[in-house]
């Protein structure tokens, strides 16, 4: 989640408050990953910040800017980046994931508040479109032993797989279907560092709703969607909601600041496109997984979906 600058004009100070926000909502699920993953996760997580600081300081330097550290953006989109990728990942692509994402996804539109795109996302699909081998190896939780290469349940249903092997995946017996959901809603699974336990992922989002840093709109459109078009295109609904990065897109990037609408009736929009275009991916795409392209594309849409839907500053409800 980054901030807007038009239409939406905020103060450093509140930048600031906002991004502290977020930083403890993702807290709880940073520590999971590294838990649940190991010093791969760890060091992915730091090598993911530092060169999401440095770049941004060296850029804006470079081009005579004012520095904006101080406003934790660059911590946030780099930490997101790390969240987003799998443990396994090289570090130096993760770095250059990061400095991409801030230099080409944020810089390059004006920096801070001018992105049309999520940063921390075009991070990731510049990742995947140039390193798709390593961006889609996963590998078994291990905590900080060496850990042994699996796929993701996505990965399992997308090839066919039954509940059999999913349950097998996991440590699960296939007769036990509720084991299975329970397990992937703890997040005791393979996948990206951030994304597994759905449990944490609810804490952190419950917190960004009660200090009103997000609205409820796009996740809840966004989730909604995704679990009846499963439904209704013959795809275990449950399955699909807590497996891969539903849950954590729709509740920490597709409520981006900057690349989201401004209106309720426009983010109830943008998560029903979004929740749609992820089934869609999963169900036919190259890919077992279709969060980041699906907020991707209807990010593109926000532009059309303020003029659609416009926001009237100074009016007061009667």
């Amino acid at each position: 989640m980054l901030l807007s600058s038009s239409p939406h004009i905020v103060s450093p100070v509140t930048t600031r408050h906002l991004m502290r926000n977020m930083l403890i909502a993702l807290a709880p699920v940073t520590v999971f990953g590294v838990v649940l993953f190991g010093l791969p996760a760890l060091l992915n997580s730091i090598v993911a910040v530092a060169a999401a600081f440095g770049s941004e300081w060296a850029f804006r330097k470079l081009t005579k800017q004012d520095s904006r550290l101080k406003e934790c953006s660059a911590f946030v989109t780099g930490l997101l980046l790390a969240l987003i990728i799998p443990p396994s990942t090289p570090l130096w692509m993760t770095a250059l994931g990061s400095v991409f994402a801030i230099v080409v996804a944020k810089e390059f539109f004006g920096g801070l508040g001018a992105n049309v795109f999520n940063p921390a996302l075009i991070g990731r699909a510049f990742l995947i479109m140039s390193f798709p081998a390593a961006l889609t190896t996963w590998h078994k939780p291990a905590g900080f032993a060496d850990a042994l290469t699996t796929a993701t349940p996505l990965n399992i249903i997308r090839q066919g797989g039954t509940l059999t092997e999913l349950g097998e995946s996991i440590g699960i017996a296939a007769s036990d279907y509720a084991g299975i959901i329970r397990s992937l809603f703890l997040g005791i699974r393979s996948g990206s560092i951030g994304e597994t336990s759905v449990l944490l992922i609810i804490a952190g989002a419950v917190f960004l709703l009660v200090t009103k840093t997000i609205t409820w709109h796009t996740p809840a459109a966004m989730i909604a969607t995704a679990f009846f078009v499963s439904l209704a295109l013959g795809m275990d609904p449950l399955v699909g909601i807590f497996s891969g990065g539903l849950i954590f897109g729709a509740v920490f990037m597709a409520t981006d600041y900057v690349s989201a609408p401004i209106t309720a009736k426009g983010k109830l929009l943008f998560g029903l496109g979004a929740g749609i275009i992820t089934v869609l991916i999963r169900k036919w795409g190259a890919f077992p997984e279709g969060v980041t392209y699906s907020i991707l594309i209807m990010n593109a849409a926000t532009p059309f979906l303020n003029r659609l839907l416009p926001q009237k500053y100074g009016s007061v409800k009667k």
